[in-house]
């Protein structure tokens, strides 16, 4: 890094994935005098440089997965910092230093995933602490005075220590809005401090050892709470304090030992995901069917059959995801088929030996999973709809003829295809347990698998003008995508991995954001969101958002839409780049971070240059002398226009430019170098008396 006139303008700098293991570190950073934001992350460092000391605008400072045991140094002598970020190191409790919580502007600490016992002295200090995160330690107790002063947390990670209580003055935390205490042997804990979080909106409790006992009774102050997890625990059933949770969203109690569930459940009108595999029911109450804004469904590894579904679960407008793997399901409801927005269902390692024929009418249906239920025949295709309208022919004739099945075999199973009964057409199958039949219901998946595979290579080969489904393509579907090189912006391997991606503008360009800030949006930021993944053909797709903050400046607005289609054409994608504006976000944007997001007051500053008005100091002088001029200073106010002084001027100097008189400004004692202003007539001074304004 050579040293240039550009290091003292630097806002950000990311050095992450170099190699600084041997003590080398670059010393024209300390140049950087501007510099608001340093990544340090995966460089090796076994210290903090002590380059940082002049860094005395730094703000944010990341120095993740390193080999840190210390953060001690030049820290506490950084005024400005606001966001320490050191999880994934070998830090130890002697090693964060006390004075570090005394910086006033101290806001976001992150440290996760290191070696500490006990929480950091001194931490009660850090009153401004809003993200406070020392998950995946070896803590083993909270101070009681810990959260006397840490009243303004907004985020309060605890998961994975060894905490077996928790301080009674957690119940001061009225603005926190997430707690995560997941990974705690919190079997005596009866945590009433919950009802007093009113604020709190995501409530983590996975593996705490939850019991009937040990929760509390009523959460019914904890009106914005949306997401709770209480999977891998010891409930027998649902607690009854969820059912009084109004705005709840999502809910986990997965891993669990519930036998069933109550009719109370028709009060969680607004819950969009319910996960409840991995229990022992047997069957779901009818009102289940009352949720019409479930979208997610899960029942994964229980004991429910045919008769454990209520026949009503078609009323679930807007379910997209059904799975109920691992069952005993001989059949399903059909009208689990009149889903118009079941994308994804998955009834695998069942007993199922058929399917209702309207599992066709699923157009939207993108994941059916129905492998290892060896008596599986799936039902043909209705008579009455056209071939178009199906991506597979399920007729028992063709799927043998694709199987390689004899011309005799394939003209018996079309002479037996007329009407007949269904009820006896469904106990005949069941009847059927010769090796014969179980052959031939794997040659027809078998079949199945390969017409899919053959027309998707079709539609790729395809040079026709008209896209799957009949239907015309849009005139840009043919255009070549721009070939432009935005490597500077977005590295090689951006969008090759399932998961979610973020940048920040910041100076015009967008910088990745930590995964641990992910879903914490600054109000005068704008970011943006790509989320990655597989489609049900194994191909990777994405979805690209662009989220403006409320306070945001126009700069980073227009770059954040700009960027987010340079990230579109490097991709290579086709979907839209979505708008999302502060508080105004859709239900898509929403369910990339399960409708966890905040907002955080402030963000960098703007991009933009700003010229500041110069201060210019008025200076008053006595002029004398008729040859050798001379100037003496005299305060500035009426009393030094003294008119008893004949042949003296009294002269106020601005300090701008004097360039005109350089001489006359450098005999004057303390004047800049300024030009003098226009003398004007001044009453009683005599002829030779003016005053400059």
């Amino acid at each position: 890094m050579e040293a240039t006139g550009v290091l003292p303008f630097v806002r950000g700098v990311d050095l992450s994935g170099n190699d600084f293991k041997g003590g080398y570190f670059p010393e024209n950073v300390k140049a950087m005098t501007s510099l608001r934001w340093l990544k340090l992350n995966r460089t090796g460092l076994c210290y903090l440089p002590e380059e940082l000391a002049a860094l005395q605008k730094l703000e944010h400072l990341s120095v993740s997965h390193n080999n840190l045991t210390t953060l001690h140094g030049e820290l506490s002598s950084l005024p400005s910092l606001r966001a320490i970020v050191a999880r994934a190191n070998s830090l130890k409790n002697s090693g964060v230093p006390d004075d570090i919580f005394k910086l006033d502007d101290l806001s976001v600490l992150d440290l996760s995933h290191n070696q500490l016992t006990e929480c950091p002295r001194e931490l009660e200090n850090a009153k401004n602490m809003l993200v406070l995160n020392l998950g995946h330690n070896s803590i083993d107790a909270i101070p009681n005075q810990l959260f006397i002063n840490l009243t303004d947390l907004l985020y309060l990670d605890l998961s994975e220590n060894r905490l077996e209580s928790l301080p009674p003055q957690m119940r001061r935390l009225v603005h926190l809005q997430t707690l995560v205490l997941n990974g705690n042997p919190l079997l005596h804990a009866q945590l009433r401090q919950l009802p007093a979080m009113t604020a709190l909106q995501t409530l983590h409790l996975r593996n705490t050892q939850r019991t009937q006992s040990n929760l509390p009774t009523s959460l019914e102050g904890l009106s914005n709470l949306a997401d709770v997890d209480l999977s891998c625990n010891d409930l027998t059933r649902v607690p009854e304090c969820l059912y009084t949770l109004p705005s709840l969203r999502r809910l986990n109690l997965s891993s669990n030992q519930i036998t069933e569930l109550s009719l109370c459940i028709d009060q969680w009108v607004h819950v969009e995901t319910l996960n409840l595999s991995r229990n022992q029911l047997t069957s779901l109450p009818s009102a289940i069917c009352k949720l019409t804004k479930l979208k997610k469904l899960y029942l994964n590894s229980n004991k429910l059959d045919f008769d454990g579904l209520p026949s009503g679960i078609g009323k679930l407008a807007s379910l997209e995801e059904f799975m109920a793997a691992n069952n005993n399901l001989e059949l399903v409801p059909e009208s689990l088929c009149r889903c118009p927005k079941l994308r994804k269902l998955v009834l695998n390692k069942n007993r199922l030996v058929t399917l209702p024929e309207a599992i066709h009418f699923l157009t939207e249906i993108e994941v059916l999973d129905v492998r290892e239920n060896p008596n599986l025949v799936m039902p043909p295709k209705p008579a009455d709809r056209a071939a178009e309208w199906y991506n597979i022919d399920f007729s028992l004739q063709n799927q043998l003829r694709l199987a390689g099945a004899s011309p005799a075999t394939v003209a018996a199973a079309a002479a037996g295809s007329g009407p007949k009964d269904p009820l006896a057409r469904k106990m005949r199958l069941r009847r059927r347990k010769d090796s014969a039949h179980d052959d031939q219901a794997k040659q027809v998946l078998k079949g199945m698998s390969d017409v899919a595979q053959e027309k998707n290579k079709k539609q790729e080969e395809s040079v026709d003008t008209r896209a799957p489904g009949g239907k015309v393509r849009r005139w840009d579907q043919g255009l070549e995508k721009p070939r432009l090189d935005y490597s500077e912006f977005f590295t090689e391997d951006v969008g090759q991995l399932p998961g979610l991606t973020i940048w920040q503008i910041e100076n015009f360009v967008p910088v990745l954001v930590e995964e641990a800030f992910h879903g914490k949006f600054y109000e005068a930021d704008c970011y943006i969101v790509l989320k990655t993944f597989l489609d049900d053909s194994g191909s990777l797709n994405w979805e690209i958002y662009y989220w403006i903050g409320g306070e945001a400046t126009l700069d980073k607005k227009a770059c954040s839409a700009i960027h987010a289609v340079n990230l579109r054409n490097y991709l290579g994608a086709e979907c839209r780049t979505v708008r999302e504006e502060m508080g105004d976000e859709s239900e898509e944007f929403l369910q990339v971070f399960d409708n966890d997001i905040s907002y955080i007051e402030g963000g960098t500053a703007s991009g933009f240059y700003t010229v500041e008005d110069t201060h210019y100091v008025t200076r008053m002088y006595r002029v004398y002398g008729k040859k050798n001029i001379k100037l003496e200073p005299v305060p500035l106010k009426g009393a030094s226009l003294d008119p008893s002084t004949s042949g003296h001027v009294a002269c106020a100097w601005s300090a701008r430019a004097m360039s005109s008189t350089p001489s006359l400004a450098a005999s004057m004692p303390g004047a800049p170098s300024a030009r003098p202003c226009a003398p004007i007539a001044a009453p009683s001074l005599g002829e030779e008396g003016a005053l400059c304004p």
